[in-house]
């Protein structure tokens, strides 16, 4: 529990966050005020600029950076996923925003003065500092007026929200019902039933194959397609051709020693015995005692940690992989526990802890040092830094230029090429929903590829902006109409799809007979069961959905009783299911624990479902090439 309460809490935490932020930084007035460059989604009759569409996508790409350091790559943000959720959470905080004024909620003066005092960066000698307060804001180009209406508009959108996240309520006997159900068990065993042994017994007719092929003809069309070169104007692009002194970059490294310094991680394990909040004096007694006999049990035979932290330990998160908690640095655990692991040796097994989620066992199992590189590890990661700092100021006047070139020289892409140091790249055949190279899968840009003027008269299409700050500029080389296959070219497709298709329905056909003739109480000799495995929701061993939902949605009578399912695969699974192993009577503090981890399920559903809701109340319209 510790473990899933920790990390969930924290989820929970960093949505809300995520929510609000945004108002935090800009505000509902600064909204308003940055019209005139385009739109990307309409609420309830008022405009999402692209401007703030276009910071909030960099906003969420520094923060992963922020996050991931070494470990982040761009690309892995630059997909619809990402973008289309940025622009989600844009709309949802219009959508909460109307609902808080709605509702009549309103914020007091006092409240805001409290929260403001109470932001520790504006303290000095951990007291409020007008003039710090005033100098920090003047740093990011605020006043004290606008900081306090944006902060008055986060607190309003939190007490439209904390009736969700503090008042979810999950009943006891939900809380046990649900708890017996992820932990009692079922052993069983499995027959696989495969459609590739049928492959070799089924030949599809000539009329089915025609008959397939008119049905689905619109399937073997080639859509019209294109093969393009093309220029990619971005900071990055621009920057290789910079060059930087080795003063610039010893300075550099000099004046920011913490931005390439690895903090120490530490990798831990440990057991938990939960200690309810409102436990008694008896309950506290059991605990520790049960606590100080797995200890002498661990030290004992600390090569068993692992094992007994999966039989014993109460944070369901960890037990399952032997109270693994991964790699940490400071500042992600409670303090005690972190205190504790952060003071041990490698494999030393401590004595017991005592947090608010109860009594620990920790084992130290890994130790990742303290880093500091030396310039030589870094310069290049500096240099980059320090080009991409020369172009920013110019860029805005580069991709004008940039526009200009490609539009008044429109039929070749190398004059712009020679003047911006670019190469010239060439693409395979793509058609209007190609995703690669992901920068071509940019909707405005391969509608204007695809253009008339495009594919006739070869002319250079607009400087497209694909990504923040990345142009793009396409010419034609060669353009191919959309045409439909003929059934001699797909014919062998058609054929695989139907034998495909015919030995998994005799796959499902056999399991079918053989699970009828097993529940008819005859002797199946031709079944070959797999060894036993016990299985539950929380430890499904492997299985997909559907087979787990059919081995716990079985009537059990004389044990053993069978069942059966089609699988993913187009195969059939065959399931004897031969006891049901219950679990142990779970006390107080894990039920209790339990039930906060309910509650908080509880919060995020009702805060999904309301979300939703208040989605359909509005009028939302999302311009179709936001993206």
């Amino acid at each position: 529990m510790f473990d899933f309460v920790n990390r969930k809490k924290r989820i929970v935490q960093v949505f809300m966050g995520l929510l609000i932020l945004p108002f935090l930084f800009w505000g509902v007035e600064s909204y308003r005020n940055m019209g005139g460059e385009g739109y990307v989604a309409i609420v309830d009759g008022e405009e999402i600029p692209r401007r703030e569409y276009e910071q909030a996508l960099r906003d969420h790409h520094e923060r992963m950076r922020s996050m991931l350091g070494a470990n982040f790559d761009s690309a892995m943000l630059d997909t619809f996923e990402v973008k289309n959720s940025v622009l989600e959470r844009l709309i949802q905080q219009r959508l909460l925003y109307r609902e808080a004024i709605g509702n009549g909620f309103t914020v007091l003066d006092s409240q805001i003065v409290k929260t403001i005092r109470e932001v520790p960066a504006f303290q000095k000698d951990s007291k409020f500092s007008k003039q710090q307060y005033e100098q920090l804001l003047r740093a990011q180009g605020l006043t004290p007026a606008i900081f306090e209406s944006r902060i008055r508009q986060e607190l309003l959108l939190q007490l439209l929200l904390d009736g969700y996240s503090d008042y979810a309520f999950a009943p006891k006997v939900v809380a046990e019902r649900v708890h017996y159900l992820s932990e009692v068990k079922r052993e069983i065993n499995q027959s696989q039933i495969a459609p590739e042994q049928f492959l070799t017994q089924v030949t599809p007719e000539e009329k089915d194959i025609v008959a397939y092929y008119e049905k689905h003809k619109a399937d073997f069309d080639l859509p019209e397609r294109a093969r393009i070169e093309y220029l990619v104007l971005s900071p990055d692009a621009v920057a290789k051709n910079e060059t930087v002194s080795d003063e610039a970059v010893t300075t550099y490294f000099s004046e920011h020693q913490a931005e390439f310094g690895q903090p120490e991680e530490r990798k831990a394990s440990h057991i938990l015995i939960s200690i309810a909040a409102d436990a008694t004096d008896d309950e506290k007694l059991a605990a520790r005692k049960k606590a100080e006999d797995l200890l002498e049990q661990v030290k004992q035979n600390p090569e068993q940690f692992a094992e007994i932290a999966k039989q014993n330990s109460d944070d369901p998160g960890s037990a399952m992989r032997g109270g693994d908690l991964g790699f940490f640095g400071r500042g992600v655990m409670v303090k005690a526990f972190e205190d504790k692991i952060f003071s041990m040796q490698l494999d030393e097994i401590s004595d017991i802890v005592e947090t608010d989620f109860g009594l620990h066992i920790i084992k130290l199992t890994a130790i990742k040092e303290e880093k500091h590189p030396n310039l030589d590890a870094v310069r290049e990661q500096i240099e980059n830094k320090l080009k991409l700092e020369m172009v920013s100021s110019i860029f805005g006047e580069l991709a004008e230029d940039f526009s200009n070139v490609v539009y008044e020289q429109g039929d070749s892409l190398q004059a712009a090429a020679r003047k911006f140091e670019l190469p010239v790249q060439t693409s395979d055949w793509i058609t209007r929903s190609s995703t690669d190279p992901e920068i071509l899968s940019n909707d405005k840009l391969l509608s204007a590829i695809f253009s008339e003027d495009s594919v006739t008269n070869h002319r250079n299409t607009e400087a497209i902006e694909v990504k923040p700050d990345t142009l793009v500029s396409a010419r034609v080389l060669e353009y191919r109409p959309a045409t439909t296959q003929s059934l001699e070219v797909v014919k062998e497709q058609i054929v695989d799809k139907l034998k495909k298709q015919m030995a998994e329905a005799k796959a499902i056909e056999e399991g079918q007979a053989k699970l009828a003739r097993l529940q008819a109480g005859e002797d199946v000799s031709d079944v070959a069961w797999s060894d036993a495995k016990q299985i539950s929701y929380m430890q499904p061993q492997d299985l997909d959905p559907e087979t787990l939902r059919a081995v716990f949605n079985t009537d059990l009578g004389a044990l053993p009783v069978y069942a059966g399912v089609a699988n993913s695969k187009g195969g059939f699974n065959l399931i004897r299911i031969n006891r049901v192993v219950e679990p142990e009577s779970a006390d107080n503090a894990k039920l209790d624990g339990f039930s906060k981890q309910l509650q908080q399920m509880i919060t995020q559903e009702e805060m999904s479902a309301y979300l939703t809701a208040i989605r359909q109340r509005y009028d939302v319209k999302v311009k179709q090439d936001s993206f």
